[in-house]
C-alpha cells in the first residue's frame, strides 16, 4: 500500500507573489534628511508654536534693537525746539512703561473719541499718587489708544527739570514747564498738552483726602487755551491714589531735601527700596467731552471772572465724573 503524504502549505504562493510586488518604498521608514526635520517629528505640537513664538519675539526684539542703534548711531531722528525726542519716546519710554500699564495696573481707557485726531487740544487730568506716575499712564494710554497715536506733551512743575537726569529724560520724552509761554508754544503749533492743575497738592494729599480735587491755582491753563483757541477735555483717572496710600508726611526732611514732602506709606521708608513698589491698583482714565474755547475773545484770556468760571466748570466735570467711576468700582485692585 503507498502512503502519499499530504503536505500543508504554510505560505500561498500567490499571496508571496502579490506582496512582493508591492513597492518596497511604501513599507520602508522615511529617512529624516534634516536635523529640523528630526526635531519637528519629535517635538509635541504645542511645544513647536511655543518654540516658533519664542524665535518670532526674539527675532523682532532683535531687529528693533539694531534698526534703534543703527538710527542713533547715524543721527537718523530728530529733536525739536523744546528737546523732544520722538523716537527715543517710541523705541525706549514707551514700551518699558507698557508692562507697568498693562500687566500690574492694568488701566482702561474710556472716550478717547473726545480727544481731536488733529490739531491743539488741552488735556486737564486730576494728579494723585505721591509719585507722579499718573502723568507717564496718561501720556502712554493716549499714544496707544488713539487712533492717530498721538503724543501728549505734559507741562510738568519746575522741580521736574531741575533734577540732573530727570529733568533731561522728561524734555527728551516731550514734557516741558508749565508755563504759559510753552503751553501757547505747544497749542498754537497744534500740539497736545496736558496739565495737572493740582500741581503737588493733589500728587502728595493724605489717603484720607483721595480723590477730592485740590484748588487749580489761577486758572492760568483756561487763560492758555483760550488765548490760542483750543479745547479743554476734561480727564480723570481713577486708581492712582492708591498706588502709595500716603498716612504722613516727614516734613523736617522734605526741606532738607528740598522736596515737597517726604511721605511715609504702609510699606515706606521701613520696607526700603522694596517700598517704592507701586501697589497693583486698578486704573481707569476717562476723558470728557471737549469743552470749546474759540468762542471767546483773546481778550478775555485776561478777565479773572471768565477764567474762574471756566475752571470751576472743568474742576466740576472731573470731581463729577471721579465720583461716578468710584461708584463703579467694587475693589480697589480688582476693579
Amino acid at each position: 500500500m503507498n502512503d502519499v503524504a499530504k503536505v500543508i502549505q504554510l505560505h500561498d504562493p500567490q499571496a508571496d507573489a502579490r506582496r512582493r510586488s508591492i513597492p518596497q518604498r511604501l513599507s520602508a521608514p522615511r529617512p529624516v534628511t534634516s536635523l529640523v526635520e528630526h526635531r519637528a517629528a519629535v517635538t509635541p505640537p504645542a511645544a513647536q508654536s511655543l518654540s516658533g513664538l519664542v524665535r518670532g519675539t526674539l527675532g523682532k526684539s532683535i531687529t528693533k534693537t539694531a534698526d534703534f542703534a543703527r538710527r542713533r548711531l547715524s543721527g537718523d531722528y530728530q529733536v525739536d525746539e523744546f528737546g523732544f525726542d520722538e523716537h527715543l519716546l517710541t523705541s525706549v519710554v514707551l514700551p518699558a512703561l507698557r508692562p507697568l500699564s498693562n500687566l500690574w495696573f492694568r488701566v482702561e481707557v474710556s472716550r478717547m473719541e473726545n480727544i481731536p485726531e488733529a490739531g491743539g487740544a488741552l488735556i486737564v487730568a486730576n494728579h494723585a499718587g505721591t509719585v507722579p506716575i499718573d502723568g507717564l499712564m496718561l501720556q502712554l494710554a493716549v499714544h496707544d489708544r488713539h487712533p492717530k497715536q498721538r503724543v501728549l506733551r505734559l507741562l510738568a512743575a519746575d522741580l521736574v527739570f531741575e533734577m540732573p537726569v530727570l529733568g533731561a529724560a522728561a524734555r527728551r520724552a516731550g514734557h516741558t514747564l508749565a508755563c504759559r509761554e510753552d503751553a501757547e508754544r505747544l497749542l498754537r503749533s497744534g500740539e497736545l498738552a496736558g496739565v495737572f492743575p493740582e500741581g503737588f497738592k493733589g500728587v502728595g494729599k493724605q489717603y484720607a483726602d483721595r480723590y477730592k480735587l485740590q484748588r487749580f491755582g489761577r486758572g492760568g491753563f483756561v487763560a492758555a487755551a483760550v488765548r490760542t483757541g483750543v479745547p479743554i477735555i476734561p480727564c480723570s483717572i481713577v486708581g492712582s491714589e492708591e498706588i502709595y496710600p500716603k498716612l504722613a508726611d516727614l516734613k523736617p526732611l522734605a526741606r532738607l531735601l528740598g522736596l515737597p514732602y517726604f511721605p511715609v506709606t504702609p510699606l515706606f521708608p521701613h520696607l526700603g527700596a522694596l517700598g517704592a513698589v507701586p501697589l497693583p491698583s486698578k486704573w481707569y482714565i476717562e476723558f470728557g467731552a471737549p469743552i470749546p474755547t474759540d468762542a471767546y475773545e483773546p481778550e478775555a484770556a485776561d478777565d479773572p471772572m471768565t477764567m474762574f468760571e471756566v475752571t470751576d466748570q472743568v474742576r466740576e466735570t472731573i470731581q463729577h465724573t471721579l465720583y461716578k467711576l468710584l461708584t463703579k468700582r467694587r475693589n480697589v485692585f480688582t476693579g
